[in-house]
Protein backbone atom coordinates (compact mmCIF):
# COMPACT_ATOMS: atom_id res chain seq x y z
CA UNK A 1 0.00 0.00 0.00
CA UNK A 2 1.26 3.55 -0.98
CA UNK A 3 1.11 6.03 1.83
CA UNK A 4 1.12 10.02 1.75
CA UNK A 5 1.43 12.63 4.20
CA UNK A 6 -0.68 14.67 5.29
CA UNK A 7 0.71 18.09 5.84
CA UNK A 8 -1.00 19.61 8.76
CA UNK A 9 -0.10 16.50 11.16
CA UNK A 10 2.47 14.15 9.63
CA UNK A 11 0.22 10.77 9.76
CA UNK A 12 0.67 8.90 7.10
CA UNK A 13 -2.44 8.12 5.30
CA UNK A 14 -3.51 5.01 2.77
CA UNK A 15 -3.98 6.03 -0.57
CA UNK A 16 -6.42 3.66 -0.63
CA UNK A 17 -9.57 4.64 1.76
CA UNK A 18 -12.37 2.51 2.44
CA UNK A 19 -15.79 4.19 1.81
CA UNK A 20 -18.46 2.58 4.27
CA UNK A 21 -21.38 2.94 2.10
CA UNK A 22 -21.79 0.42 -0.45
CA UNK A 23 -21.65 -2.82 1.82
CA UNK A 24 -23.09 -5.73 1.18
CA UNK A 25 -26.76 -6.34 2.23
CA UNK A 26 -29.49 -8.52 2.59
CA UNK A 27 -32.66 -9.23 0.65
CA UNK A 28 -30.99 -5.78 -1.42
CA UNK A 29 -32.38 -3.88 1.30
CA UNK A 30 -29.65 -0.82 1.57
CA UNK A 31 -30.35 -0.62 5.37
CA UNK A 32 -29.52 -4.24 6.27
CA UNK A 33 -26.29 -4.90 5.93
CA UNK A 34 -24.82 -8.31 6.01
CA UNK A 35 -22.54 -7.93 9.06
CA UNK A 36 -20.45 -10.51 9.29
CA UNK A 37 -19.30 -10.49 5.81
CA UNK A 38 -18.71 -6.34 6.24
CA UNK A 39 -16.59 -6.80 8.99
CA UNK A 40 -14.46 -9.69 7.20
CA UNK A 41 -14.40 -7.16 4.65
CA UNK A 42 -12.98 -4.65 6.30
CA UNK A 43 -10.53 -6.15 8.45
CA UNK A 44 -9.23 -7.55 5.37
CA UNK A 45 -8.50 -4.19 3.90
CA UNK A 46 -7.15 -2.80 6.94
CA UNK A 47 -4.69 -5.90 7.18
CA UNK A 48 -3.69 -5.42 3.68
CA UNK A 49 -2.22 -1.59 4.60
CA UNK A 50 -5.93 0.64 4.18
CA UNK A 51 -5.86 2.78 7.12
CA UNK A 52 -8.46 5.47 6.77
CA UNK A 53 -12.07 4.42 7.02
CA UNK A 54 -15.07 6.52 5.82
CA UNK A 55 -18.26 6.88 7.05
CA UNK A 56 -21.70 8.78 7.60
CA UNK A 57 -24.60 9.29 9.60
CA UNK A 58 -26.87 8.11 7.22
CA UNK A 59 -25.18 5.39 4.79
CA UNK A 60 -26.81 1.97 4.89
CA UNK A 61 -29.96 4.19 7.01
CA UNK A 62 -27.45 4.83 9.70
CA UNK A 63 -26.10 1.26 10.42
CA UNK A 64 -23.06 2.08 8.41
CA UNK A 65 -21.60 3.87 11.63
CA UNK A 66 -22.94 0.87 13.64
CA UNK A 67 -21.55 -1.68 11.82
CA UNK A 68 -18.30 0.20 11.38
CA UNK A 69 -18.16 0.42 15.02
CA UNK A 70 -18.15 -3.34 14.93
CA UNK A 71 -15.66 -4.04 12.91
CA UNK A 72 -13.19 -1.71 14.80
CA UNK A 73 -13.33 -3.80 17.61
CA UNK A 74 -10.24 -6.05 18.49
CA UNK A 75 -7.47 -3.85 18.27
CA UNK A 76 -8.69 -2.56 14.41
CA UNK A 77 -9.61 0.80 16.07
CA UNK A 78 -6.17 1.83 16.91
CA UNK A 79 -4.94 0.48 13.55
CA UNK A 80 -6.99 3.19 11.25
CA UNK A 81 -7.90 6.91 11.22
CA UNK A 82 -11.93 6.90 11.77
CA UNK A 83 -13.77 9.60 9.45
CA UNK A 84 -17.50 10.28 9.92
CA UNK A 85 -19.42 13.15 8.60
CA UNK A 86 -22.38 15.72 10.64
CA UNK A 87 -25.60 15.77 8.81
CA UNK A 88 -25.82 19.54 9.64
CA UNK A 89 -28.16 19.70 6.25
CA UNK A 90 -31.16 17.66 9.09
CA UNK A 91 -30.61 20.20 11.63
CA UNK A 92 -33.29 22.60 13.01
CA UNK A 93 -31.79 24.42 15.50
CA UNK A 94 -27.71 24.59 16.81
CA UNK A 95 -29.13 22.49 19.47
CA UNK A 96 -29.15 19.54 17.12
CA UNK A 97 -25.20 19.34 16.13
CA UNK A 98 -24.08 17.93 19.38
CA UNK A 99 -26.91 15.45 19.62
CA UNK A 100 -26.28 14.50 15.84
CA UNK A 101 -22.26 13.97 17.11
CA UNK A 102 -23.40 12.28 20.52
CA UNK A 103 -25.62 9.51 18.72
CA UNK A 104 -22.59 8.79 16.26
CA UNK A 105 -19.91 8.42 18.72
CA UNK A 106 -22.74 5.71 20.39
CA UNK A 107 -22.73 3.88 17.09
CA UNK A 108 -19.66 4.26 16.69
CA UNK A 109 -18.45 2.99 20.18
CA UNK A 110 -15.51 5.12 20.02
CA UNK A 111 -15.29 8.74 22.12
CA UNK A 112 -13.17 10.40 19.61
CA UNK A 113 -13.15 10.35 15.35
CA UNK A 114 -10.30 11.05 13.79
CA UNK A 115 -11.39 13.44 10.82
CA UNK A 116 -15.01 14.78 10.71
CA UNK A 117 -16.74 16.32 8.31
CA UNK A 118 -19.82 18.78 7.64
CA UNK A 119 -21.76 16.53 5.28
CA UNK A 120 -22.33 17.72 1.83
CA UNK A 121 -21.94 21.95 2.03
CA UNK A 122 -23.94 22.99 -1.38
CA UNK A 123 -24.86 26.16 -2.89
CA UNK A 124 -28.21 26.18 -1.44
CA UNK A 125 -27.02 24.71 2.09
CA UNK A 126 -24.52 27.16 2.68
CA UNK A 127 -26.93 30.00 4.48
CA UNK A 128 -27.91 27.05 6.68
CA UNK A 129 -24.53 25.89 7.74
CA UNK A 130 -23.55 29.75 8.66
CA UNK A 131 -26.78 30.21 9.93
CA UNK A 132 -26.12 27.14 12.36
CA UNK A 133 -22.83 27.56 13.47
CA UNK A 134 -21.78 24.39 11.99
CA UNK A 135 -17.87 25.53 12.12
CA UNK A 136 -17.99 26.78 15.38
CA UNK A 137 -19.66 23.58 16.77
CA UNK A 138 -17.21 21.86 15.14
CA UNK A 139 -13.99 23.95 15.97
CA UNK A 140 -15.20 24.25 19.70
CA UNK A 141 -15.04 20.28 19.98
CA UNK A 142 -11.92 19.71 18.14
CA UNK A 143 -10.14 21.83 21.06
CA UNK A 144 -12.69 19.76 23.47
CA UNK A 145 -10.71 16.70 22.32
CA UNK A 146 -13.15 14.79 20.83
CA UNK A 147 -12.06 15.42 16.91
CA UNK A 148 -9.16 15.41 15.60
CA UNK A 149 -8.88 17.25 12.04
CA UNK A 150 -12.44 19.20 10.93
CA UNK A 151 -13.20 19.25 7.11
CA UNK A 152 -16.44 19.19 5.04
CA UNK A 153 -17.33 17.41 1.81
CA UNK A 154 -18.22 19.63 -1.03
CA UNK A 155 -21.03 19.15 -3.65
CA UNK A 156 -20.82 23.07 -5.06
CA UNK A 157 -21.38 23.90 -8.07
CA UNK A 158 -18.26 25.88 -8.96
CA UNK A 159 -14.48 25.68 -8.15
CA UNK A 160 -14.80 29.02 -7.11
CA UNK A 161 -17.16 28.47 -4.89
CA UNK A 162 -14.86 25.73 -3.58
CA UNK A 163 -12.17 28.17 -2.94
CA UNK A 164 -14.40 30.45 -1.02
CA UNK A 165 -15.16 28.02 1.25
CA UNK A 166 -11.45 27.17 1.50
CA UNK A 167 -10.30 30.36 2.51
CA UNK A 168 -13.54 31.51 4.81
CA UNK A 169 -12.77 29.16 7.76
CA UNK A 170 -9.77 27.50 9.30
CA UNK A 171 -10.39 23.98 7.92
CA UNK A 172 -7.49 21.00 8.40
CA UNK A 173 -9.21 19.28 5.02
CA UNK A 174 -11.67 18.78 2.42
CA UNK A 175 -13.33 15.76 0.21
CA UNK A 176 -14.10 16.12 -3.19
CA UNK A 177 -15.31 14.55 -6.11
CA UNK A 178 -12.97 13.82 -8.89
CA UNK A 179 -12.75 11.60 -11.54
CA UNK A 180 -11.17 11.85 -15.19
CA UNK A 181 -14.77 12.02 -16.46
CA UNK A 182 -15.54 15.09 -14.25
CA UNK A 183 -12.31 17.01 -14.02
CA UNK A 184 -14.60 19.97 -14.32
CA UNK A 185 -17.61 19.06 -12.20
CA UNK A 186 -18.05 20.61 -8.80
CA UNK A 187 -14.68 21.58 -7.11
CA UNK A 188 -12.94 20.15 -10.05
CA UNK A 189 -8.88 20.05 -10.78
CA UNK A 190 -8.94 23.47 -10.73
CA UNK A 191 -10.53 23.26 -6.68
CA UNK A 192 -7.99 20.41 -6.25
CA UNK A 193 -4.60 22.83 -7.18
CA UNK A 194 -6.27 25.87 -5.25
CA UNK A 195 -6.62 23.64 -1.86
CA UNK A 196 -3.00 22.31 -2.70
CA UNK A 197 -1.87 25.90 -2.90
CA UNK A 198 -3.25 26.28 1.03
CA UNK A 199 -1.57 23.04 2.21
CA UNK A 200 -5.15 21.39 2.69
CA UNK A 201 -5.19 17.94 2.08
CA UNK A 202 -7.68 16.34 -0.03
CA UNK A 203 -9.56 13.12 -0.05
CA UNK A 204 -11.42 11.94 -3.15
CA UNK A 205 -14.65 10.68 -3.17
CA UNK A 206 -15.93 8.80 -6.64
CA UNK A 207 -12.74 8.07 -8.66
CA UNK A 208 -15.23 5.20 -10.39
CA UNK A 209 -17.96 7.83 -10.92
CA UNK A 210 -19.93 4.99 -8.85
CA UNK A 211 -18.59 2.16 -10.92
CA UNK A 212 -20.01 3.81 -13.68
CA UNK A 213 -16.23 3.89 -15.63
CA UNK A 214 -15.40 0.96 -14.68
CA UNK A 215 -17.90 -1.34 -15.36
CA UNK A 216 -20.37 -1.97 -18.74
CA UNK A 217 -17.96 -0.36 -20.85
CA UNK A 218 -19.01 0.94 -24.38
CA UNK A 219 -17.27 -1.56 -27.07
CA UNK A 220 -14.89 1.91 -28.66
CA UNK A 221 -13.66 2.40 -24.80
CA UNK A 222 -12.77 -1.34 -24.32
CA UNK A 223 -10.96 -1.09 -27.36
CA UNK A 224 -9.18 1.90 -26.47
CA UNK A 225 -7.88 0.21 -23.00
CA UNK A 226 -6.95 -3.14 -24.86
CA UNK A 227 -4.78 -1.54 -27.53
CA UNK A 228 -2.44 0.07 -24.87
CA UNK A 229 0.54 -2.49 -24.69
CA UNK A 230 0.56 -2.89 -20.70
CA UNK A 231 -2.63 -5.04 -20.16
CA UNK A 232 -4.84 -3.03 -16.78
CA UNK A 233 -8.40 -2.71 -16.06
CA UNK A 234 -10.77 0.22 -16.75
CA UNK A 235 -10.82 0.37 -12.55
CA UNK A 236 -6.99 0.48 -12.96
CA UNK A 237 -7.08 3.57 -15.45
CA UNK A 238 -9.09 5.40 -12.96
CA UNK A 239 -7.43 5.08 -9.68
CA UNK A 240 -3.87 5.80 -11.58
CA UNK A 241 -5.48 9.33 -13.31
CA UNK A 242 -6.92 10.33 -9.41
CA UNK A 243 -3.60 9.02 -7.70
CA UNK A 244 -1.44 11.20 -10.38
CA UNK A 245 -2.37 14.76 -8.37
CA UNK A 246 0.17 15.01 -5.73
CA UNK A 247 -2.36 17.09 -3.66
CA UNK A 248 -4.15 13.98 -3.13
CA UNK A 249 -4.25 12.71 0.48
CA UNK A 250 -6.41 9.52 -0.24
CA UNK A 251 -9.06 8.17 -2.68
CA UNK A 252 -12.21 6.86 -1.25
CA UNK A 253 -13.41 3.44 -2.90
CA UNK A 254 -16.88 1.81 -1.83
CA UNK A 255 -16.18 -1.69 -1.83
CA UNK A 256 -18.83 -4.24 -1.82
CA UNK A 257 -17.09 -6.99 -2.40
CA UNK A 258 -14.39 -8.56 -1.54
CA UNK A 259 -12.79 -9.03 -4.49
CA UNK A 260 -13.25 -5.25 -4.88
CA UNK A 261 -10.88 -4.89 -2.31
CA UNK A 262 -7.72 -7.13 -3.70
CA UNK A 263 -7.68 -5.28 -6.59
CA UNK A 264 -8.22 -1.48 -5.59
CA UNK A 265 -5.27 -3.07 -3.00
CA UNK A 266 -2.90 -4.18 -5.57
CA UNK A 267 -3.77 -1.02 -7.81
CA UNK A 268 -3.41 1.63 -5.10
CA UNK A 269 -0.20 -0.11 -3.96
CA UNK A 270 1.85 0.83 -7.91
CA UNK A 271 1.09 4.27 -8.48
CA UNK A 272 3.04 7.56 -7.17
CA UNK A 273 2.26 11.11 -8.07
CA UNK A 274 3.50 12.63 -11.58
CA UNK A 275 4.09 9.32 -13.22
CA UNK A 276 1.68 9.24 -15.89
CA UNK A 277 3.80 9.28 -19.43
CA UNK A 278 2.44 11.12 -22.43
CA UNK A 279 0.87 7.94 -24.03
CA UNK A 280 -0.94 7.29 -20.74
CA UNK A 281 -3.04 11.07 -21.09
CA UNK A 282 -3.87 10.36 -25.01
CA UNK A 283 -5.51 7.26 -23.46
CA UNK A 284 -7.50 8.99 -21.02
CA UNK A 285 -8.34 11.87 -23.87
CA UNK A 286 -9.20 8.91 -26.22
CA UNK A 287 -11.77 7.45 -23.89
CA UNK A 288 -13.25 10.62 -22.83
CA UNK A 289 -13.59 11.81 -26.00
CA UNK A 290 -16.01 8.39 -26.84
CA UNK A 291 -17.88 8.44 -24.04
CA UNK A 292 -18.87 12.03 -24.69
CA UNK A 293 -19.91 10.77 -27.78
CA UNK A 294 -22.77 9.13 -26.28
CA UNK A 295 -23.93 12.80 -25.01
CA UNK A 296 -27.69 12.69 -26.49
CA UNK A 297 -28.70 15.95 -25.52
CA UNK A 298 -26.09 18.93 -25.60
CA UNK A 299 -26.80 20.28 -22.30
CA UNK A 300 -24.49 23.08 -20.95
CA UNK A 301 -25.42 23.41 -17.36
CA UNK A 302 -25.43 27.18 -18.25
CA UNK A 303 -28.87 27.42 -16.54
CA UNK A 304 -30.50 30.25 -18.63
CA UNK A 305 -33.57 27.93 -18.39
CA UNK A 306 -33.52 28.66 -14.64
CA UNK A 307 -35.38 29.16 -11.98
CA UNK A 308 -38.43 26.86 -13.82
CA UNK A 309 -41.52 28.01 -12.95
CA UNK A 310 -42.55 24.79 -11.85
CA UNK A 311 -39.51 24.52 -9.73
CA UNK A 312 -37.87 21.67 -11.84
CA UNK A 313 -34.33 21.11 -11.87
CA UNK A 314 -33.60 21.39 -15.95
CA UNK A 315 -30.04 20.97 -16.26
CA UNK A 316 -30.07 18.79 -13.22
CA UNK A 317 -31.85 16.24 -15.29
CA UNK A 318 -30.84 16.50 -18.48
CA UNK A 319 -27.41 15.88 -17.09
CA UNK A 320 -28.90 12.08 -15.58
CA UNK A 321 -30.59 11.68 -18.73
CA UNK A 322 -26.61 11.64 -20.72
CA UNK A 323 -25.30 10.06 -18.10
CA UNK A 324 -27.81 6.99 -18.83
CA UNK A 325 -26.87 6.57 -21.88
CA UNK A 326 -23.26 7.46 -21.22
CA UNK A 327 -22.67 4.69 -18.82
CA UNK A 328 -25.20 2.11 -19.44
CA UNK A 329 -27.14 2.47 -16.15
CA UNK A 330 -30.70 3.28 -16.08
CA UNK A 331 -31.01 1.35 -12.36
CA UNK A 332 -28.72 3.50 -10.90
CA UNK A 333 -30.58 6.71 -12.59
CA UNK A 334 -33.55 5.45 -11.72
CA UNK A 335 -31.70 5.25 -7.95
CA UNK A 336 -30.61 9.19 -8.67
CA UNK A 337 -32.91 10.43 -10.02
CA UNK A 338 -35.11 10.16 -6.64
CA UNK A 339 -32.35 10.30 -4.75
CA UNK A 340 -30.46 13.44 -5.76
CA UNK A 341 -32.00 15.55 -8.53
CA UNK A 342 -34.69 16.90 -5.79
CA UNK A 343 -38.46 17.71 -6.36
CA UNK A 344 -40.73 18.79 -7.94
CA UNK A 345 -39.65 15.33 -10.83
CA UNK A 346 -39.78 15.70 -14.61
CA UNK A 347 -43.78 15.09 -14.02
CA UNK A 348 -44.93 18.85 -12.99
CA UNK A 349 -43.70 20.16 -16.66
CA UNK A 350 -46.55 22.16 -17.49
CA UNK A 351 -45.09 22.58 -21.19
CA UNK A 352 -44.70 26.40 -20.77
CA UNK A 353 -41.67 26.64 -23.37
CA UNK A 354 -40.27 29.02 -21.24
CA UNK A 355 -36.84 27.67 -21.18
CA UNK A 356 -36.92 26.45 -24.56
CA UNK A 357 -36.60 29.94 -25.74
CA UNK A 358 -34.18 31.06 -23.19
CA UNK A 359 -31.98 28.02 -24.15
CA UNK A 360 -28.71 28.63 -26.56
CA UNK A 361 -28.66 25.14 -27.76
CA UNK A 362 -31.92 25.48 -28.94
CA UNK A 363 -33.33 22.01 -26.79
CA UNK A 364 -36.90 20.67 -26.85
CA UNK A 365 -36.29 20.51 -22.97
CA UNK A 366 -40.44 20.15 -23.07
CA UNK A 367 -40.16 17.23 -24.81
CA UNK A 368 -36.97 15.89 -22.66
CA UNK A 369 -39.12 16.38 -19.47
CA UNK A 370 -41.30 13.86 -20.97
CA UNK A 371 -38.65 11.33 -22.06
CA UNK A 372 -37.89 11.72 -18.52
CA UNK A 373 -40.67 10.71 -16.91
CA UNK A 374 -41.01 7.81 -18.95
CA UNK A 375 -37.56 6.26 -18.22
CA UNK A 376 -37.19 7.42 -14.31
CA UNK A 377 -40.81 7.48 -13.12
CA UNK A 378 -42.95 4.44 -14.46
Amino acid sequence: MKYRKNPRTNQQISLLGFGMMRLPVIDEDYSKIDEKQAVEMLRYAIDGGVNYVDTAYFYHGGNSEVVTGKALKDGYREKVFLATKLPFGEAKDPSDLPKYLDTQLKRLDVNYIDYYLAHSIEDDAYDKFKTLGVYDFMKKEKEAGTLGQIGFSYHGSTPEFFTELLDSYEWDFAQIQLNFMDENYQAGVKGLLAAGERGIPIIIMEPLRGGMIANRLPTAVSAIYDSFPEKRSAADWAFNWVADFPEVMTILSGMGTMEQIEENLKILSKYDPECITDAERAVYASVKSEYEKLIVYGCTACKYCMPCPAGINIPGIIELRNNTTMYDCLKESKGDYIEWVGKPRASVCTNCKQCEEACPQQLKVSEIMAECVNMYEK
